[in-house]
């Protein structure tokens, strides 16, 4: 999640209106979306465009970027563990209108989280989803990871493969430290933890620091 930026396919209307709004959450379209993006000067856009271009560069300026694919991963997954729990498959298109999903681009991450071996299949009237093992054995960590890759990188490399020297020589310790922060928090929080509203506690204080839901 440090310094990536690709693109991803639009959000859903009613989910790009409520970014725009500034939503807690922002997924940036960005297929492939990863890391922190920032955003720059832009080119002269025409006069009734501006303002558009403008939200968007504020939406992702110095902010942490979640992927679309993971966020509607996320969502998806939370709704197999709840009414899966029983043992029931749960169908796509169930998944998709539950969290106002695009069908298509969810059937794409249904497969990768196949692959991945964090959910399972089965085909046919009767077919659908479930997940290929406990809600408390799978972490947000696990869902970044099988779609987005590791939870940081440098330049599209891993943080302590990152060589500096002269002034720059201790950036490689604040990269590799910034990683280890991620970690703490996604590979410590599960799906059961959030479906049950049962976070661990050194992720609930965090939440309690007002400076946590500072925007800056």
């Amino acid at each position: 999640m440090v310094s990536r930026s690709t693109t991803e396919p639009a959000l859903s209307a009613p989910t790009a209106q409520r970014s725009a709004a500034g939503s807690p959450l922002r997924s940036a379209s960005d297929p492939n979306g990863r890391g922190i993006t920032a955003g720059g000067p832009g080119k002269e856009v025409p006069r009734a465009r501006a303002s558009s271009r403008r939200r968007r560069r504020t939406v992702k300026n110095g902010t942490m970027h979640v992927s679309a694919k993971v966020d509607y991963a996320m969502r998806a997954l939370l709704v197999i563990a709840r009414d899966g729990e029983d043992g029931s498959l749960i169908k796509g298109d169930h998944l998709a209108t539950a969290q106002d999903i695009p069908a298509r681009f969810l059937e794409g991450i249904l497969r990768q989280l196949r692959q991945a071996g964090i959910i399972a299949s089965q085909r046919g009237a009767d077919g659908g989803y479930r997940l290929a093992r406990e809600a408390s054995a799978i972490t947000v960590a696990d869902v970044v990871r099988a779609l987005d890759g590791p939870l940081a990188d440098v330049r599209g490399d891993r943080p302590e493969n990152a060589e500096y020297n002269g002034a720059a020589e201790h950036l490689r310790d604040v990269w590799v430290a910034t990683r280890a922060a991620v970690r703490n928090v996604l590979d410590h929080v599960t799906l059961e933890d959030i479906a049950n509203g049962t976070l661990p506690p050194a992720v609930t204080t965090l939440i309690k620091d007002p400076e946590a839901w500072s925007p800056r």
